[in-house]
């Protein structure tokens, strides 16, 4: 079974200048294009520090210029998005907004909660529209997994499990100079499994909790380590407390024995709701009955902000709304650098050039079965539970 989505919005297409080409950046370029053929937008610009030729573009180059407040003026774009550095993303998104232009701004939105207040309340006073780019809360399975609940499908929810078991090679932590970093000149980066590549699965269980925003945390249990010669975690997992007393629980690895597809898995008392977020494929396991597997389709957050400008649909991701992912990154952030995982604990892959933890893709899928952290499920190099829930401000 497959949900379908609304069309594109209306109207003349939104002019957008793009701020990081290259990396991740390339998946927007096409996505651009994609929307550029619906007449969703069209691509006006791009900031980049070094300019693409068109061979590394892939056709004729639109405006290019390393100043982005520049670029934005010169070409009168109406809306950015912005897939450049994290520490950069703050003072990339208010340049945008003090020129009345909207935002598509990249996960995770800033590296602590000060700059990501600092760039919410900047944005706000503005007046312009801000989305932030998790992908997977576009999907409509979300509302879908909501309903179910709500309607009591798995009986009362006693908690919401995240896991991701990922591949990276050593090579991944050099391809920019903060990747793999806490801080970077001084400044705060907090790259990390379940900050930057995994975030999507700390949003999306927040999201299924009902508790995205900053005043739905009440504590943040944290468990940082790493295997590779890096200075922030790839090996991880967070125990996020709501205020509502319900539990969050995401264990996530970039040193997999195998990658697997990512998941959020809501337990009830009566059964649970399995959310494979990459794919939009939920699995609805219940007392008494079959299981069920629904495909649903997915809302473009770049469509959806032209949709919003156009006709006022609603954004689907706006700050507000991650907030609690916030104060996840700033859990992190403030925890004792992550740990390195003693020499026996990981081995390289020969020929592959990566690192790997033996047993840790049992140990991510246990942590999200059980809501447990990693030294509560035994494992033989984690860390002892001794970062008590930290009590969380909203100020």
């Amino acid at each position: 079974m497959t949900a379908t989505g609304r069309g594109p919005a209306s109207g003349p297409p939104l002019p957008v200048v793009l701020a990081g080409a290259r990396g991740h950046g390339r998946w927007h370029v096409e996505n651009i294009r994609r929307l550029q053929e619906k007449g969703v937008v069209t691509l006006a610009g791009i900031c980049e520090l070094t300019p693409l030729t068109e061979d590394e573009f892939g056709g004729e180059l639109p405006q290019q210029s390393a100043d982005f407040g520049a670029l934005l003026d010169s070409t009168g774009a109406r809306a950015a998005v912005i897939c450049t550095p994290i520490p950069t993303h703050t003072d990339l998104a208010l340049t945008a907004a003090a020129r009345g232009v909207h935002l598509l701004l990249e996960k995770p939105p800033a590296p602590s909660y000060a700059e990501f207040r600092r760039m919410a309340d900047g944005v706000a006073a503005a007046g312009v529209a801000c989305q932030i780019g998790f992908q997977s809360l576009g999907s409509h399975a979300v509302p879908a997994i909501r309903e179910l609940v709500a309607e009591g499908a798995v009986g009362r929810v006693v908690g919401i499990g995240g896991a991701g078991a990922w591949v990276r090679p050593e090579a991944y932590f050099r391809r920019a100079p903060w990747a793999g970093r806490r801080r970077l000149d001084g400044v705060d980066v907090v790259d990390g499994a379940l900050t930057n590549p995994l975030a999507h699965a700390v949003a999306t269980a927040l999201a299924l909790a009902g508790s995205t925003r900053a005043e739905d945390v009440a504590g943040i249990e944290t468990e940082l380590l790493r295997a590779n010669d890096i200075e922030s975690d790839d090996t991880s997992c967070v125990r996020v407390t709501t205020a509502r007393g319900g539990s969050v629980t995401v264990a996530a690895t970039l040193c997999a024995e195998r990658a697997d597809e990512p998941y959020v898995m809501v337990h009830g008392t009566s059964g649970r709701i399995t959310f494979w977020y990459k794919q939009d494929r939920v699995l609805l396991q219940r007392a008494g009955r079959g299981p069920e597997e629904t495909r649903y389709g997915r809302t473009d957050l770049l469509e959806n902000l032209a949709a919003h400008l156009t006709d006022g649909t609603p954004l689907l991701v706006t700050p507000d709304r991650t907030g609690a992912f916030m104060q996840v990154v700033e859990a992190i952030r403030e925890a004792p650098d992550p740990a390195p995982l003693p020499d026996g604990a990981w081995h390289r892959v020969p020929g592959e050039e990566r690192r790997v933890v033996p047993g840790i893709d049992s140990l991510v899928a246990a942590a999200a079965d059980t809501l447990s952290l990693y030294s509560e499920l035994g494992a033989p190099w984690a860390l002892p539970a001794h970062h008590l829930p930290k009590e969380v401000s909203t100020r």
